[in-house]
């Protein structure tokens, strides 16, 4: 992972506690914006003539990020718009509809859904794997989708209430996901601090200059630190789904909790929850969903594994299915857990 400068901590820190929690505070809403609102933060402090000076006297330097790549980013539902009277089914990643299309794959779904709409739903049943109740259930939201679209207007129609920001895309190269971010702005470099040409920059400015270039370098600091506490998240997320971003199999996940990911990350698990409540990646299948969704608890791995279980044997009992779970997936669940995770899916069908 390319962690590229680090800040020294030898700047005079604030013996004030007040002043350290406004620090914190700060940094935490830095986490907690989406990726435009933060882009507007960088913008403010790079077009700032402090900021412009110090990088002219080599005080801060811009350095490239070695593995930085960028996408262009597709909107979930393969282009379909998702501002259409209220349709947020597949931009939050978490409905059937994911499920069932990512069942059937993208290069199916455009040829036989998309591009075919003579198609018959038990043929496209039939092509595609699933069972013709999952047929229809897809064609007939595309029909909500289209209807939809027909009779907004001219005029786009206001985004759903919860509202996600795209980060980054993930892709499979060589047999393995990688990122690839949106926001060329954010992403096009690092941040860093000569602290040679600083203190000598610092030496030659009056006591008030001197502070308000302090103040601006912990600003810096903290944007540094928002940038590459996500780029290390990120990182940590596909290497720890691989498997299921490889497949697109629900049930390849594995637990993987917020605290997990902030003990690794040497963060405290606030900084994690804020920093993915409101973000989502592109899939390699090209869904959008938020970044909870490589988070999952390991009751709900347990719930997308006992499902594929139950499509592949829907006349096993309880008991066979604990004993099929622990031979497919290592897991020791009692028969009582396993009817409650039954009762849970269906109710969801």
């Amino acid at each position: 992972m390319d962690m590229g400068f680090n800040f020294s901590h030898r700047h005079k820190a604030s013996a004030k506690t007040a002043a350290a929690l406004q620090g914190r505070l700060k940094l935490a809403g830095l986490f907690a914006m989406t990726e435009e609102e933060f882009q507007k933060q960088l913008l403010s402090v790079e077009t700032s003539e402090r900021f412009v000076l110090l990088t002219k006297t080599g005080v801060l330097a811009v350095k490239e990020f070695s593995k930085a790549r960028f996408n262009a980013r597709n909107f979930a539902g393969y282009g379909l718009r998702m501002d259409a009277g209220g349709l947020p089914e597949l931009a939050d990643g978490k409905c059937d509809y994911v499920r069932l299309i990512q069942k059937v794959g993208q290069e199916k779904f455009e040829a036989l859904f998309l591009k075919n709409e003579t198609m018959s739903d038990a043929d496209r049943a039939g092509e595609c794997d699933i069972t013709l109740g999952e047929a229809k259930q897809i064609r007939e939201f595309l029909n909500r989708v289209f209807i939809q679209a027909e009779f907004e207007g001219p005029a786009p129609a206001p985004a759903p209430a919860a509202v996600y920001s795209a980060v980054a895309g993930i892709e499979i190269e060589d047999g393995k996901p990688v990122l690839g971010f949106f926001n060329r702005e954010i992403w096009k470099g690092r941040y860093g601090v000569n602290e040679k040409k600083l203190a000598l920059y610092l030496s030659g400015v009056s006591d008030k200059e001197a502070a308000a270039t302090r103040e601006l370098l912990k600003r810096v600091e903290f944007l540094e630190q928002r940038k590459t506490t996500l780029y290390a998240a990120l990182e940590k997320l596909i290497a720890a789904q691989a498997a299921y971003l490889l497949s697109g199999e629900p049930a390849d996940r594995r637990p993987y909790t917020q605290r997990a990911l902030a003990e690794e990350l040497c963060v405290h698990a606030s900084v994690i929850n804020r920093m993915i409540s409101n973000k989502s990646v592109q899939l390699p299948w090209g869904m959008e969903a938020p970044m909870d969704e490589l988070l999952p608890s390991e009751k709900k791995v347990n719930r997308e594994k006992l499902y594929a279980l139950i499509q592949e044997n829907p006349k096993a009992t309880d008991s066979e299915l604990a004993k099929l779970l622990h031979l497919s997936a290592g897991k020791e669940i009692s028969r009582r857990s396993i009817n409650q995770y039954r009762r849970e899916l269906a109710d969801k069908a």
